[in-house]
């Protein structure tokens, strides 16, 4: 679709309108036109198409991605932010450590095979491990991991196949029944393996409520010594926000379905973890190609981290490179390379062009990230063009005064997550090149050469010796 885009654009304007099924689908392709269009018009592009027959079986669009704009997407967004909001994420730390000491001892296993180790494995485990921890508040075992794993990943990998229910869709549960039947077995998977987790949350809570009311009276030493030991004990989960929350008015003023957990779960996971995946791969790869600049971010990290101390949040807020690095890998391998589509919520004149009521609207992300107009050299990897001449990142991801790339897509319906997003492949990326020297296995040069899967992934992934650095 891209090349065709780059094609309308050259012969008829930044805006590209292509007819996808019964709706209009409309492209910006140009910076400004995209500023006025996700930032300044604000509220007019901010709701979703009404989703997919396959779409709406597996979330109802009772999700935050998908949710229209409104109230319901207004509660779901303000219960994500607060559960995930920066200032939070150290109650994560525990998680994050334990995901990394599995990442090492895999890697180390796997550090002298000849021809390499495969490393997209190994971060997509600890990815899910992660994020598994932050909807769940457990470290869970490796089995049910991979059960978790392995149910994502069929959703993602099959999910194109199940598009022809989409036309039709009374006809096609008759003329496909046996596809359809597939669908909704993936559905039922999904509920079988996390509804567990999410009554087994729900039982805690529960078990804790009841257990504090049946207790006498503490002191207030036992009220401290308590209150310690829970916090190290328990950590908040999305899963606890979401058997709390409460829908607005127009939905009955009800809690969540079990099944509507389940799905806003599945929501986190698929989010998090491919995007994550990806842009680490796509960094690392970067680092491995181009071995001064591996070199320079480890001289960094060596300056700011405490030998023998893990590294911590506060951490990378003196590593600016690391920062560019990361900025780099997400301009230059987007992982995807158009956003989530956009809704217009009602009739618009957009300079001068007719936008219809519920046209469907999208951003060009990976062409605005690589316009030679905005970026010198704009497919080369420097992350110095990310650092001003104090040595600080120079970068708006939110776009608020203009629009130079969108990775995580601008204005009211951006990505809720980006903070969580830069923890993670900073902390990763960080610790993964303090712990061991990454080479290219002998004889290989690294190919940067892109595919698309769910996201825009390495056509030939990543493999690659390791050496463990003598601190």
């Amino acid at each position: 679709m891209e090349p065709i885009i780059r094609r309308l654009r050259r012969k008829y304007g930044p805006i590209v309108t292509l007819q996808i099924g019964s709706r209009p689908a409309i492209f910006i392709t140009d910076h400004a036109v995209a500023h006025r269009v996700f930032i300044q018009s604000r509220t007019a592009f901010a709701s979703r198409p009404v989703l997919e027959t396959t779409k709406v079986l597996l979330t109802d669009q009772h999700t935050l991605t998908s949710a229209p704009y409104g109230s319901l997407w207004r509660v779901l967004r303000k219960n994500f932010v607060s559960c995930f909001h920066h200032s939070r994420l150290r109650l994560y730390s525990s998680g994050r450590k334990w995901a990394l000491d599995i990442l090492k001892d895999k890697l180390l296993a796997d550090k002298n095979l000849s021809d390499g180790i495969l490393v997209q494995d190994h971060f997509r485990h600890t990815l899910f491990s992660v994020l598994a921890y932050m909807v769940f508040g457990e470290k869970l075992e490796e089995n049910a991991i991979r059960e978790i794993e392995a149910l994502q990943r069929i959703t993602v990998v099959n999910f194109n196949r199940f598009n022809v229910l989409n036309f039709m869709p009374r006809l096609g549960k008759i003329v496909f029944r046996s596809l359809w039947k597939e669908l909704l077995e993936i559905r039922r998977n999904q509920e079988h393996v996390l509804l567990p987790y999410i009554r087994a949350r729900r039982e805690k809570i529960n078990a804790s409520v009841k257990g504090k009311r049946m207790q006498e009276a503490p002191t207030t030493a036992e009220k401290m010594s308590e209150k310690a030991e829970e916090e190290k004990e328990n950590v908040p989960s999305y899963v606890d926000t979401l058997l709390d929350l409460q829908l607005p008015q127009e939905y009955g003023r009800r809690k969540l379905s079990e099944e509507e957990i389940v799905s806003l779960c599945l929501e986190f996971l698929n989010a998090g973890t491919d995007t994550t995946i990806s842009t680490i791969q796509w960094v690392m790869a970067n680092l491995v190609k181009f071995q001064e600049k591996q070199e320079r971010l480890l001289r960094e990290i060596n300056l700011v981290a405490r030998k023998g101390e893990e590294l911590r949040e506060e951490d990378f807020k003196k590593m600016p490179y690391l920062k560019a690095v990361v900025l780099e890998a997400i301009r230059r391998h987007p992982p995807s390379h158009f956003i989530i589509w956009h809704a217009a919520l009602e009739d618009t004149v957009l300079d001068g062009y007719a936008i219809p009521k519920n046209a469907m609207v999208n951003a060009t992300v990976a062409e605005m990230g690589w316009d030679p107009s905005v970026w010198e050299d704009p497919l080369e990897f420097k992350p110095e063009r990310f650092l001003g001449e104090d040595g600080d990142v120079e970068c708006d991801l939110k776009g608020v005064k203009e629009i130079k790339m969108m990775p995580f897509g601008v204005g009211i319906r951006a990505c809720p997550a980006i903070s969580m997003a830069f923890l993670h492949l900073e902390y990763f990326v960080a610790n993964l090149v303090r712990e061991f020297s990454w080479t290219a296995v002998d004889g290989e040069d690294v190919d940067l050469t892109e595919k698309q899967d769910f996201t825009i992934v390495m056509k030939n992934p990543l493999r690659v010796h390791i050496c463990p650095r003598i601190h």
